[in-house]
């Protein structure tokens, strides 16, 4: 039996599985709300998508203007009119929540922040992000500057499995520029050693909140909590949330990308039969100690035929829990398969008028 999720003093909050991108508690989590400093994941995941598509390196010298060196708030002490790496930002960013590196790279990368926020937006949109507006790559108070529970979660989620070669930076605890060390606000990474990320947030406007992601065995977890009245609270709250989650729910790995679920017959085809599967990794969470109810069910188009291209969508794979319908995925070609010959395609076409008398 899984017990009532645990009630935080909070304005919302969130707890979803990393990999299957379940739910597994939810408070207005569509609710929108300031997210001070939680913007920076939007900023710094942009940072690493340009990054990994080899727009950038992080050798890259960004120059810091008047504008990114005078931005209040918290800072990583970069000067006006020095060259910083943009590895140096990125560290910034994350880790001392760097309202001037903020500014720096939203500038280097879209000439200035108001087109970087147009950016930010646009991704947001691209990533499902429905209650989210972004005015600015800092997260400094505005009214038109909102995002929930629920969008946060599936942005870290997006920077966790998107781009993991760089998440490491996320667990932290430390970075030093000009000769300033310090800490990452997220007091998590010192408390729970399964914790690796990701970031905190605090205005007067927004309260204190605190995105934080922990793997254990093979499940990792993605909690947001937003709206605390301490950095304690905060710290406290996503603790219920993850204990909560890792003692009551378990990821199960289904099928690995590219199992073959069924060879249907298919016709006038090179061949007789076609290997269909899924073509992504298939993972669920479901309560733990029901795993042995869970049952999966194939519906394959009624009639396939010749050419298929691999990847093409040939029927439904449909996950249930006990009588609780959990998922449909696509069931998708393996392979390719062209035509037969005309003696083929002819002989084939008997066959099935056949066998169609007798279904």
């Amino acid at each position: 039996m899984v017990p009532s999720p645990p009630q935080l003093a909070a304005s919302s909050w969130i707890l979803m599985d990393a990999d299957s991108g379940e739910v597994l508690v939810e408070h207005n989590a569509d609710e929108r709300l300031p997210p001070a400093s939680l913007t920076k994941l939007m900023t710094a995941y942009l940072v690493e998508r340009e990054l990994n598509q080899g727009n950038v390196s992080m050798d890259d010298m960004v120059s810091v203007s008047e504008k990114a060196w005078r931005t209040g708030g918290s800072k990583m002490f970069i000067e006006v009119g020095n060259q910083v790496p943009l590895k140096d930002l990125l560290y910034g960013i994350i880790i001392q929540s760097g309202n001037d590196a903020s500014v720096a790279v939203a500038e280097h990368l879209a000439g200035g922040e108001r087109p970087f926020a147009d950016l930010m937006n646009q991704h947001a949109t691209r990533l499902g992000m429905n209650n989210t507006n972004f005015v600015n790559a800092t997260g400094l108070p505005n009214a038109e500057h909102y995002s929930s529970a629920r969008d946060l979660a599936l942005l870290s989620r997006h920077i966790i499995n998107d781009y993991p070669e760089h998440y490491a930076i996320y667990a932290e605890r430390y970075f030093t520029y000009n000769d300033i060390r310090q800490p990452n606000r997220n007091r998590l990474l010192w408390r729970d050693s399964s914790v690796d990320g990701l970031k905190t947030g605090h205005t007067e406007e927004a309260g204190y909140c605190l995105v934080a992601s922990a793997k254990r065995d093979d499940m990792r977890l993605i909690s947001v909590v937003m709206g605390t009245s301490s950095e304690e609270a905060r710290v406290q709250e996503t603790q219920k949330l993850m204990s909560y989650g890792f003692r009551y729910y378990e990821t199960l790995k289904l099928y690995d990308k590219g199992a073959v679920l069924n060879t249907p017959r298919i016709w006038g085809g090179e061949k007789n039969e076609l290997r269909v599967g899924v073509g992504q990794e298939v993972r669920m969470t479901v309560p733990r100690g029901r795993s042995d109810e869970l049952t999966a069910r194939l519906n394959l188009r009624e009639s396939i035929s010749a050419p298929v291209q691999a990847g093409e969508r040939v029927g439904t794979l449909e996950i249930r829990l006990g009588d609780e319908a959990l998922d449909e995925l696509p069931l998708v070609a393996l392979e390719d398969v062209e035509q037969g010959g005309i003696f083929k395609r002819l002989l084939d076409a008997i066959r099935q008028f056949i066998s169609g008398l007798f279904d």
